[in-house]
């Protein structure tokens, strides 16, 4: 066995989301989101459940930092609800909701744990939804005064925010497959809700550097490692169009470099055209401090000729793990390496990377999940290679501190390297806390 020694100052963390882990859904004024609408629709969600309860961490903020500080967590990402904070979205403020995060900061730097906000994790307030939500475009100035309210309230203690979460996934997800919430399927929607987003990150990077507070700001995309199912010229351009519908989609506004073409003329050619305005391409294009990686797996791509984009997804060949993606572990290696050479080699942070390892407590208790830390050793042995071959890596957050409230498919998908009774909301650390708490110790992983 070897120790792979990440760089001096490498911070190793954990990350949540709100609608996932805090629960108390109507409590102190907080507000209705577009998730607590959705999850109460019939047949939304797998298992018919809901985030009313989750975690209950709004009630248990001490336990769980506590928890977080046995561990050893050096950062610790989750985000604000927008609702619990201005419940309508716009306008009334939440004393009562700024004060539970309040809580939440001041208890993590007491044990020496440093805060990463997401201001945006899915949960749209259901009131601005109502008047269009992502695809009015009216929700960048809506965001960006939310924003402010984070940045003056938050911004003496918290030096690290991000912008949004992921907005690949609550755009197309939530407005062109309608998988996830609010439940739209429309082409154009899709295409609005995704340029509204960008524009939304942009206007909260200039309200943060119009603030004056100290600290970094950045957005956290969702990442797939694209590969070649074979060696063919074709394989290899729809390769790089798969790159352009997602990676470059929302990569490349932000670093300057536009919309890809090929999207671009897709969206045109079935009068689903972005509409993007004179201008927003600048705002969009302020310059932030780094980039939040997203990774889980990769997708092995295939040319698929007038099919659609022109390319498509081959059949796996690796196993498949319970959330129905391959157990790539070199991937999160090969992404980073792409997207630095891709971005002028950006400042990174791994802002979730895991494994779904839906193990069980065994008789004595134990809850060994052998998969988990097979995996994420190979996910961190890839991070070690691309840092070594000069990526600017320098934190990990592994996704998730505990099991949670998975989206659409319930509590059926245990993310957790913290088991969590949902019955009693007890929490058993599994074999994997141990495990990622000698890693944080030894800074490095054993292979």
């Amino acid at each position: 066995m070897a120790l792979l020694k990440f760089p001096d100052g490498f911070q190793w963390g954990a990350a949540s989301a709100a609608y996932q882990i805090e629960g108390a859904h109507e409590e102190d004024d907080r507000g209705v989101s577009i998730w607590d609408t959705f999850t109460h629709q019939p047949g939304r969600i797998v298992d018919q459940s809901n985030g009313d309860v989750a975690c209950d961490h709004y009630h248990r903020v001490q336990q769980d930092v506590d928890l977080m500080a046995s561990l050893g967590l050096q950062t610790y990402r989750f985000s604000v609800a927008w609702s619990r904070v201005m419940p309508f979205g716009k306008g009334a403020i939440s004393e009562k909701g700024l004060a539970f995060y309040d809580r939440l900061i001041d208890a993590l730097l007491a044990k020496g744990i440093q805060p990463a906000l997401t201001l945006y994790h899915w949960d749209l307030p259901q009131s601005l939804q109502d008047l269009g939500g992502w695809t009015n475009r009216s929700i960048a100035d809506w965001f960006a005064d939310y924003a402010n309210l984070c940045f003056e309230r938050f911004g003496d203690r918290v030096a690290r925010w991000i912008t949004l979460n992921e907005p690949i996934i609550f755009t197309e997800f939530g407005h062109r497959t309608g998988v996830m919430a609010p439940g739209i399927r429309d082409l154009a929607l899709y295409g609005r809700a995704a340029h509204h987003a960008l524009l939304a990150h942009g206007r909260a990077v200039q309200a943060f550097r119009a603030s004056g507070k100290p600290g970094e700001i950045g957005i956290t995309n969702a990442n797939t490692s694209y590969e070649a199912a074979d060696d063919s010229p074709e394989t290899a351009a729809a390769v790089e169009l798969a790159r352009d519908f997602d990676s470059r989609l929302f990569h490349g506004p932000v670093f300057g470099k536009g919309y890809p073409q090929s999207v671009l003329a897709f969206h045109e050619t079935r009068h689903a055209a972005l509409p993007v305005e004179p201008g927003d391409m600048e705002i969009i294009a302020t310059p932030t401090d780094f980039l939040g990686t997203n990774l889980y797996s990769r997708a092995l791509i295939e040319a698929a000729p007038g099919r659609g984009v022109g390319f498509a997804h081959a059949a796996p060949r690796l196993p498949l793990l319970p959330m129905g993606y391959e157990a790539a572990p070199h991937a999160l290696g090969d992404f980073v390496r792409w997207v630095s050479k891709e971005y002028g080699n950006p400042k990174i942070y791994i802002t979730e990377n895991g494994v779904c390892d839906n193990s069980e407590p065994g008789p004595d208790g134990q809850i060994n999940d052998s998969t988990r830390i097979e995996l994420l050793g190979g996910f961190l042995k890839g991070l070690h290679g691309a840092i070594e071959a000069g990526c600017d890596v320098r934190a990990f957050y592994q996704w998730s501190l505990y099991d949670n409230f998975e989206w659409a498919f319930g509590y059926t998908k245990r993310f957790g390297m913290v088991y969590t009774d949902f019955e009693t909301q007890k929490r058993i650390p599994k074999m994997s806390a141990a495990w990622y708490s000698d890693i944080i110790r030894r800074n490095g992983v054993e292979v």
